[in-house]
């Protein structure tokens, strides 16, 4: 997709070296959000692509909105490199690097409209998150990760195998507590020593739930999400849109991931969309979910 219009401001930004220096990565990306400079465009957005492999794309996210005051809503995702989780590119121009993050300025004199939903819902009682480290879940309830989702597996009469957990998984992922619904984490493997690492950090002392979903699902959250990102435009016209949902998804719906797209035609009311399959998507807003979340549909609709 290609966007070209007298009503939107572009500009990019890169920064590199996310592993060996976070403050310094958003040192380098930061100049590229100018809106304070043009009082004429005063609906600011941003288009986040970042190497999620490298982490801190939480803090990422709450760093960029406590440097530009909260006046931007940003959208995108994680990189993904073909469900291998080995190294992610981003790229600007054309370069592509990994480690690195960039970010498309948007400033525009009409509304972006931005929806976030994920479909999902608790199959679990609540568990406390006694131990954790970045994106390696240790312990719920004081138990071994494993043992609490092998529990699971046993009371919702689902099998679980230690040598192959990733189906399993797929169908049964973290829901965080928020107070405002749940962030979503994907697990991703079992280490031999029971912790599971996920596709994005779990905070100690959190609560979280097991989640469920279906294709029924997932597609309703798709259109949610597009018919929110339309509501957000205001009652202008909609150019096209901008879908970044998970690569955990697509592995999980397989052929029916099409039926997700589908839906988010009929809410859309035009093929006129593209995106990416991600690892992890971005969005933060006003009114919506904050910050990192995984399997979960963000739409960003483009006014015409």
């Amino acid at each position: 997709m290609a966007i070209r219009t007298d009503d939107i401001l572009f500009r990019a930004g890169l920064g590199k070296g996310l592993r060996r220096d976070l403050n310094g990565a958003l040192e380098q990306v930061m100049p590229v959000f100018t809106g304070s400079d043009h009082p004429d465009f005063p609906y600011r957005s941003a288009l986040v692509l970042t190497d999620a492999l490298a982490g801190y794309v939480d803090e990422i996210i709450h760093d960029m909105m406590l440097r530009t005051g909260g006046t931007y809503q940003l959208f995108g995702g994680g990189a993904a490199d073909d469900a291998r989780f080995s190294e992610t590119h981003v790229f600007m121009g054309t370069e592509a690097h990994t480690d690195a993050i960039v970010v498309l300025e948007m400033l525009s004199k009409k509304p972006l409209g931005l929806g976030v939903r994920h479909g999902w819902r608790p199959s679990s009682p609540p568990l406390r998150v006694t131990e954790a480290e970045g994106t390696r879940l240790i312990s719920l309830n004081a138990t071994s990760a494993v043992e609490a989702f092998e529990e699971h597996a046993h009371a919702t009469g689902q099998t679980f195998s230690r040598a192959d957990a990733l189906p399993f998984f797929l169908h049964n992922v973290i829901g965080i507590e928020t107070g405002d619904g749940y962030k979503l984490r994907v697990p991703l493997t079992l280490n031999a020593d029971g912790s599971i690492s996920c596709a994005a950090e779990v905070p100690v002392g959190a609560t979280v739930h097991i989640m469920v979903a279906d294709a029924a699902s997932a597609c309703e959250a798709a259109r949610e999400a597009a018919q929110a990102a339309l509501a957000g435009l205001e009652g202008g016209e909609h150019a096209g849109s901008l879908l970044f949902d998970c690569a955990a998804t697509r592995l999980r719906l397989g052929r029916g991931f099409d039926d997700e797209l589908k839906a988010v035609v009929d809410a859309l009311g035009s093929e006129n969309f593209a995106g990416c399959n991600t690892y992890g998507q971005i969005a933060r807003s006003t009114g919506q979910f904050s910050g990192f979340h995984n399997c979960t549909a963000v739409v960003c609709a483009i006014p015409l």
